[in-house]
């Protein structure tokens, strides 16, 4: 990717979430008609994924391409690179980055860099988890955890598998938070749906668990919408245990701190996350490994360098603390950034960043939600409705928001489907030519043996 001319201003974004992609699409209107600006985005996947939707996924309320949109239609006029970022190097003002499938490097030079490298989930150290717990993080988590359900349902219902049933029907979920209780709430729905089909099984037989290490469930939204969470979650047959934390995790088993150990196969872990590790090789401040900006999201000490989302610690003026990683947030700081790589090429004032949390929101199942907005709690079918229409307006793409809509409309209509999505390769070439092949090689190796 060379640049013919050195008059030339390189914008490089690294990062495609909610971040990278909005201060993509606000420098697209401003700056990417112009000859003098090349603007790159960098990115593993060639697609935006609204994760807010993604348990829904998970649950076969949405078809899963209809929550992700591919970047090339979303950006006409900015440069995409689809590949991983193997280095930054922030004193030579380049990233090496390399295509998925091969190790061939390309060396991206830029004048105005943005880190919106997001986040990954944190295991923090106890054993077993990585290796066996699932997670939901990314798009093929979500249709793994579809895959796994179904499958467990499956396997359980033979008769072979009695004594395994216990195993295979209980699901625990780790996490209290916004993606711990709709994930266990839209896992519940299915599940309780699903087995009326598998004749061998009964609703009795299943079990799904909420742990949380902490005393709160839903915090963000306050404890009357916990305890209302709460309530509507347990007379839907979901268990909590309160206070208490994984210990280790094996194949067939969840160990707690409580000296508990309950039989699965299914731990879905929504109970921790870490700034990206590209981070670390950054000799950067940094907070709990986030990088420090000022208000303007610059990283301190490295002029023509902004930092937003999940791998940055952007200070807010309200409490003096660092914002909460949201998407919310993550969209504005993407505009924020946006304007002041502007006013850095054209010259002009800055803006800092300053934005209050609106509100938030969660759905519980069953056309119910919980919702705090603008300090008013709601909760119920409105709250639900409020969620789905709020999320609606926010994906991107006319075509996207058609076509969830319609999966939502159908969901009314239709029981969810069953469907396992698994990579099978059919055989390429028939059984007679197979035998061929054999005896083929008999012969090879018996003239072999003569010889």
């Amino acid at each position: 990717m060379a640049i013919d001319s050195k008059q030339t201003k390189r914008v490089l974004i690294l990062g495609s979430g909610f971040g990278g992609l909005y201060t993509a699409l606000h420098l697209e209107k401003k700056l990417a008609r112009r000859p003098d600006i090349q603007i790159t985005l960098v990115n593993r996947e060639n697609f935006f994924l609204f994760t807010p939707m993604l348990h829904e996924v998970a649950a076969s309320d949405l078809d899963f391409t209809h929550i992700v949109n591919p970047v090339r239609k979303l950006l006409r006029r900015v440069q995409f690179f689809h590949g991983e970022i193997r280095s930054i190097d922030l004193e030579k003002q380049c990233a090496i980055v390399a295509h998925s499938d091969d190790d061939h490097a390309h060396e991206l030079s830029y004048d105005y860099l943005v880190l919106a490298l997001g986040s990954i989930t944190n295991f923090y150290n106890l054993p077993g988890l990585a290796e066996n717990a699932l997670t939901m993080k990314s798009l093929s988590d979500a249709i793994r955890l579809r895959n796994h359900l179904i499958k467990n349902l499956e396997e359980a219902d033979f008769e072979c598998c009695g004594t395994q049933r216990e195993r295979l029907l209980t699901v625990v979920v780790a996490g209290a938070g916004f993606a711990g209780v709709e994930s266990i709430a839209a896992i519940n729905d299915f599940i309780r749906e699903a087995i009326a089909f598998y004749p061998r099984l009964s609703e009795a037989e299943l079990r799904l668990v909420l742990i949380e290490a902490t005393g709160a469930i839903l915090p963000e939204l306050g404890p009357k919408l916990g305890v209302y969470a709460r309530k509507k979650l347990a007379d839907r047959g979901v268990e909590f245990l309160i206070n208490t934390a994984v210990r280790s995790v094996s194949n067939n088993e969840v160990a707690l701190s409580d000296g508990t150990v309950i039989e699965t196969n299914t731990l879905l872990w929504t109970a921790g996350a870490s700034p990206n590790p590209l981070l670390e090789m950054l000799d950067c401040e940094k907070e709990r490994g986030r990088l420090i900006t000022n208000e303007f999201l610059e990283v301190n000490g490295y002029p023509g360098v902004w930092a937003l989302g999940d791998c940055a610690a952007v200070p807010d003026p309200a409490t003096g603390k660092p914002c909460p990683p949201t998407a919310q947030h993550a969209l504005r700081q993407g505009k924020i950034a946006a304007h002041n790589i502007l006013a850095a090429i054209r010259g002009g004032s800055r803006k800092r960043f300053k934005f209050k949390t609106i509100g938030a929101l969660a759905t519980i199942g069953r056309r119910t939600g919980v919702a705090r907005i603008m300090g008013i709690n709601f909760s119920g079918f409105i709250a639900w409705w409020m969620w789905r229409t709020i999320y609606l307006s926010k994906l991107p793409r006319f075509e996207k928001k058609v076509r969830v809509a319609l999966d939502w409309t159908l969901d009314l209509l239709f029981s969810k489907d069953l469907v396992q999505f698994m990579d099978v390769t059919l055989p390429r070439i028939s059984r007679a030519e197979r035998l061929t092949a054999i005896e083929v090689d008999i012969v090879t190796a018996e003239d072999a043996e003569a010889a």
